[in-house]
């Protein structure tokens, strides 16, 4: 994680025009040398409860084919300042807008010309990107929701996460993070190696926003009737917030989205599928983002 850190550029921009309103963290990484670049920039916004290293196993493959990333750590999370008074995802399409025009837009003004990126969502930077391309289509050329919640299909779930913050020793604290990561983001637990267990505490350590709960209603279905740009989704066949039912939210999907859909299972995955299987997710989202 520390040579991939050290190698990207690191950005900060603010949450609005505002004056004090807070700052929100950035990584970006470019093409190596002699690979021509591809498409727009691809936005990546990462899950609850994390931060950029969400995408940290696919960086390399995608910068090697060709594409441009920038990393968010959302509000509230990693090293970004919370959006004052803001509790969920509902409060952050605005600094994430001012955001990627000041990245990406012009740069004396922080306009935009027109789209200037490949919008990508896991889980819940999954939601929160569909609701960005529902209020911000000037900015979007494409949606990519990998894992995504928000869709109203909240019935008969049970995840069980273990808590873990009132324990006192570092062994009994990563071995609820064990848990959790086992119940929740991979299907296999074989994976959960050192390097995932030390990014998942680092990032839960960090999470402002504990009391979130849009996640948990149909906002992202909502908001998907309002995006005017190409739709892409991602999930993995064993993700346990729709273990059984990807058929049901796949025709939910469809019959939200204004346009088509491109849908893709992995079938090996859990929830965290870039991070379970890389070189697959990096195939569909090459697949969905020509």
């Amino acid at each position: 994680m520390l040579q991939l850190q050290a190698r990207s550029q690191r950005v900060v921009t603010s949450l609005s025009a505002e004056e004090g309103s807070g700052q929100m963290v950035w990584h970006g990484w470019q093409p190596p040398a002699g690979v021509a670049p591809r498409g727009l920039p691809l936005v990546m916004l990462h899950g609850g409860s994390g931060s950029w290293t969400h995408w940290l196993r696919v960086i390399e493959p995608l910068t090697a084919a060709g594409y441009s990333l920038w990393l968010a750590d959302l509000p509230g999370f990693g090293e970004s300042d919370g959006v004052p008074g803001g509790m969920d995802v509902d409060t952050m399409l605005e600094p994430l807008a001012y955001g990627i025009k000041q990245l990406l837009g012009n740069e004396s003004t922080g306009a935009s010309t027109g789209p200037v990126c490949d919008l990508v969502g896991f889980s819940f930077g999954g939601m929160a990107a569909g609701l960005l391309a529902a209020a911000h289509p000037e900015l979007v050329q494409r949606l990519l929701m990998v894992g995504a919640p928000g869709m109203g299909m909240t019935e008969g779930r049970a995840v069980r996460l273990k808590g873990w913050r009132h324990l006192s020793g570092l062994e009994a604290q990563m071995q609820a993070h064990h848990h959790n990561i086992a119940e929740l983001m991979l299907h296999d637990a074989s994976l959960i190696d050192d390097e995932t267990l030390a990014l998942h505490a680092l990032n839960v350590a960090r999470d402002r926003l504990p009391r979130r709960r849009l996640s948990r209603t149909d906002v992202l279905a909502q908001a998907l009737t309002h995006v005017k740009v190409p739709v892409a989704a991602i999930y993995g066949r064993h993700d346990p917030l729709y273990v059984g039912r990807l058929p049901e939210l796949h025709a939910l999907m469809q019959r939200q989205c204004a346009g088509p859909l491109h849908w893709q299972v992995m079938e090996e995955a859990g929830h965290w599928a870039q991070h379970e299987s890389p070189a697959e997710f990096c195939a569909a989202l090459q697949q969905a983002l020509p």
